[in-house]
C-alpha cells in the first residue's frame, strides 16, 4: 500500500475502470493490445499516475490505476479513451470497417473506487472517534 503526498495532501485514490471498444466489437488482439499497453503506461507516466494491473480483454479493457486528487474520474477517462482512440484509429484503419464513426471506444464506461479496508471498518471507525 503506498501513500503518495501532494502540496498538502496524502492519499491513494485506487480506481477500477472498464470500458469497451464500440459496439462491443472484439478487436482487441495482437498488435492492437500491445499498443494500447504502451500507450496507457504513456498517459500513466505524463499524469503522475501509477498502473496496478491492466487486463486487455478481445472486447474490453479492466484498468487497476492509482490517481491524483486533482483529476476527476471523468478527466482521467477523458485522456485515456480520448487520446488511444486517436493513435489507434490513425495507426490501425483497417478497424474502420468494424467502428465507423469518430470514436473507437463506446460512450460509457464502470469506475469503482478500491481501498485498503472494506465500507464497514470505515463506517465503524467514523462512528467510534467521538468515544474516548
Amino acid at each position: 500500500m503506498e501513500y503518495r503526498t501532494g502540496s498538502s495532501t496524502k492519499h491513494r485514490l485506487m480506481t477500477h475502470l472498464v470500458w469497451c471498444p464500440k459496439y462491443r466489437r472484439r478487436v482487441l488482439v495482437g498488435e492492437v493490445v500491445k499498443r494500447l499497453q504502451r500507450l496507457f503506461e504513456q498517459a500513466a507516466e505524463v499524469n503522475d499516475w501509477e498502473i496496478h494491473e491492466l487486463s486487455i480483454q478481445k472486447d474490453h479493457v479492466h484498468l487497476l490505476i492509482q490517481t491524483n486528487p486533482k483529476e476527476s474520474i471523468a478527466e482521467v477517462m477523458q485522456i485515456l479513451k480520448g487520446g488511444t482512440s486517436y493513435v489507434i484509429r490513425k495507426e490501425f484503419p483497417e478497424l474502420e470497417e468494424f467502428l465507423w464513426g469518430d470514436s473507437f471506444w463506446c460512450d460509457g464506461y464502470f469506475a469503482e473506487s478500491v481501498g485498503h479496508v472494506n465500507e464497514s471498518v470505515i463506517k465503524a471507525y467514523i462512528q467510534t472517534q467521538n468515544k474516548s
